[in-house]
């Protein structure tokens, strides 16, 4: 049987190449997002990219927790979870938006655990959980009080998670800016002041972010890491 991956937050960016590098390597993979007909684009995209045809894609709201049971109800098995979904969140105390710092946490820390929640069983047990942070856990700037709050909580849950699910493997990556991803690839500006402040000199791309990721999931023994890559934050 292939390797079953499920990547929740796989229709754009770093999730989607996640799931086209699975795809390649013969895995099963199921791309999930927010909007389903849009998550089933993507799995034909990137069947068609990787002559794969064996990605699908699924509607799972991450900010809407108390519908995954259902969302995920179609899937009996799995070896790897990825959770990259997110919502982006600009929101300063002088200005604090309650609605979109409720959708971030609900999403990251109540939707991530839910869908570990609702698939625990189906899961293998040599299987691995994969979550996304950032590196604002550690670098906080103006407007990243929930952000920064939130992505120090991932480190908690793989903490936790860690010690529940045993010996599923569960792990965290957490990048810096990523150079070439779609949300910062427009923004040449943004990417030079990063770069001013990386250590190497060099902002790490989307393949950086996937290779650590594939290390994390398949790598017997990485277990509770929480896997900073952002090239050194001066």
């Amino acid at each position: 049987m292939s390797k079953q991956v499920l990547i929740v937050g796989g229709t754009s960016g770093i999730g989607r190449e996640l799931a086209a590098a699975y795809a390649r390597r013969g895995a099963s993979v199921i791309v999930a997002g927010r909007d389903g007909a849009r998550a089933e684009r993507t799995a034909k995209e990137i069947n068609s990219e990787t002559d794969a045809g064996h990605v699908r894609g699924i509607e799972a709201d991450l900010s809407k927790p108390e519908i995954l049971k259902e969302s995920l109800s179609g899937i009996d098995h799995l070896d790897a979870i990825v959770l990259t979904g997110m919502r982006r969140d600009n929101n300063t105390i002088a200005d604090y938006d309650i609605a979109g710092a409720t959708e971030l946490a609900i999403a990251k820390i109540v939707g991530y655990t839910t869908v570990v929640h609702t698939l625990r069983s189906r899961l293998s047990p040599t299987g691995s959980v994969l979550l996304f942070g950032g590196l604002a856990k550690d670098v906080p700037y103006p407007g990243s009080t929930t952000v920064t709050t939130v992505n120090a909580g991932v480190t908690g849950l793989v903490a936790t998670l860690a010690k529940e699910l045993a010996p599923v493997r569960v792990n965290a990556i957490h990048p810096g800016m990523v150079g070439d991803s779609p949300y910062w690839a427009g923004n040449r500006p943004a990417v030079e002041a990063a770069r001013a402040r990386i250590l190497t000199g060099v902002v790490p791309t989307m393949r950086d972010i996937v290779e650590g990721s594939l290390f994390l999931l398949e790598n017997p023994a990485a277990n509770g890491v929480n896997l900073d890559l952002n090239g050194g934050h001066a």
